[in-house]
């Protein structure tokens, strides 16, 4: 199953559910339809609440210590909540039920073309606020969706080899840059241990567990299991790489994810390693200090691709 497919399916239970709890109470308080559709969709949202709330208390329980230069204020941990809550809402409701995978070429590109890699769960759809920026520097990218949901990572690793191939050959281009989110990272680099290096200028991870995070445990797939606390998958992954390969990798993340537990495991040894507060795991897609960072990144890379070709 595709996660288009499972998030569909997931929005039409979520509205039947919604419509029967509505409908309960308008019968209960004699009230009409308008009142059942508002109660039906408050109770919704509550759930909706409840379930990132309990996100970050799990996140809570197995943090790192946050550094002291990104521990934040009530008012920004509200802040933190608000804009992680909405950012899932969006995605899991709106962009990513209704995404396909797709690219964009652009003839007088300058740096070396993007691929997007998504995390668990998600699709294509993830990337609705980092794509516009890219439009308007004229790189040229396309997106995945790595499916099935709860395939093993190692088997997303064609489908990266056959994006890979087919944004180089519809650009000219010699390189890509991957930026990915979340699992995205691990696929990544899962696809450099099979495939090498030749055609990375750089690889771009957003709060990628590259230690593993201790809510994998709850997840589902063969993929959750291999994102594990410091399994034996992760292991074997980290014992594939050299310091050429590891300095190729960028590690965007935020010492307030609540996905990734303990957040430091998004640091990766001999990568460069960029750490943010005040944003959750989700919202790292759309926050602007994050995407600002990722085109800082790739502008870093064109910079260096064609110092390169020159």
């Amino acid at each position: 199953m595709t996660a288009r497919q499972l998030l569909r399916a997931l929005l039409l239970v979520q509205l039947a559910a919604s419509s029967l709890v509505g409908y309960a109470i308008a019968r209960a308080l004699h009230a009409g339809f308008i009142t059942g559709v508002l109660a039906g969709g408050i109770a919704l949202v509550l759930v909706r609440l409840a379930i990132s709330a309990n996100n970050f208390r799990m996140s809570a329980r197995a943090a790192s210590v946050t550094p002291l230069e990104h521990r934040i204020t009530a008012r920004a941990a509200l802040r933190l909540f608000g804009e992680e809550f909405a950012a899932s809402m969006r995605s899991s409701s709106w962009s990513m039920p209704r995404a396909l995978a797709g690219s964009r070429v652009y003839d007088d590109a300058i740096g070396p073309p993007v691929l997007l890699l998504h995390g668990y769960g998600c699709n294509s759809g993830y990337w609705v606020d980092l794509t516009p920026r890219l439009d308007a520097a004229r790189i040229s990218h396309a997106t995945l969706d790595l499916a099935p949901v709860t395939g093993s990572i190692d088997a997303y690793v064609p489908l990266v080899e056959a994006g890979v191939d087919a944004l180089l050959a519809a650009t000219g281009a010699r390189q890509v840059v991957i930026v990915a989110h979340s699992m995205g990272g691990l696929v990544a680099r899962a696809w450099m241990r099979d495939h090498g290096v030749e055609r990375v200028a750089r690889v771009i991870t957003i709060g990628t567990p590259h230690h593993g995070t201790s809510l994998a445990s709850f997840g589902v797939g063969l993929n959750a299991q291999q994102m594990r606390r410091d399994g034996a998958w992760l292991q074997a992954l980290a014992a594939s790489e050299d310091a050429a390969k590891r300095a190729l990798i960028t590690s965007i993340y935020s010492h307030h994810d609540n996905i990734v537990a303990p957040q430091t495991s998004s640091e990766l040894e001999g990568a460069r390693n960029l750490a943010f507060g005040g944003v959750g795991h989700v919202a790292l897609g759309a926050n602007p200090r994050i995407l600002a960072a990722v085109m800082a990144e790739l502008n870093a890379s064109g910079l260096a691709g064609n110092a390169a070709r020159s």
